[in-house]
């Protein structure tokens, strides 16, 4: 099966106030088609282990590989660009803009991306929408809808440029 992700002996450190060991080599791989949960006690680094999995932390020490391709040291630019195109976001807050429409809001990636025309763009939205059974939402402000209904745009959102990945996160206390 194929590696979608690998971590390659991550360290990660906090300098402030006092130099501080977050993350002790870390290594593992995601295969395709595979559903990994990171899960610690509060404080242990799992925050900062999804930011850096993510792209949106470049200051660690090791090699981070998507899609059998080397990420570490590529430029913010480089980073942002496959972020857009082959990580979609799924968090416990929605962050939808509210004065825009479903529909808009599931569109914004892939117009960031601009691989494709707009109509193409909100076909595949649209498309996205039916597989989650919320197309019939598709003209209304995100301000209008429901909790559940929210999360589901964003699902939909973190699916719109066919992602190598979907990283979410979501507090839950035991």
């Amino acid at each position: 099966m194929k590696t979608i992700l690998e971590a390659k002996h991550i360290n990660k450190y906090f300098k402030k106030p006092v130099l501080f060991h977050v993350l002790n080599d870390i290594s593992f791989k995601i295969r395709k088609s595979e559903f990994v949960s990171i899960m610690g006690k509060s404080g242990c680094g799992k925050s900062t282990l999804l930011y850096i999995l993510s792209t949106m932390d470049t200051y660690y020490e090791g090699n981070l590989f998507l899609n059998e391709k080397l990420l570490t040291g590529n430029s913010s630019p480089k980073l942002s660009h496959i972020r857009n195109k082959h990580i979609g976001f799924v968090f416990q807050f929605h962050y939808l803009l509210s004065e825009f429409s479903v529909l808009e809001n599931v569109m914004l990636p892939a117009k960031k991306l601009a691989e494709l025309s707009i109509e193409e763009i909100e076909y595949n939205a649209i498309e996205k929408l039916k597989m989650l059974h919320i197309d019939q939402l598709a003209m209304k402000k995100a301000s209008r809808i429901s909790g559940g209904e929210k999360q589901r745009v964003a699902i939909a959102r973190a699916l719109i440029n066919n992602p190598s990945i979907i990283m979410g996160m979501s507090l839950q206390v035991i």
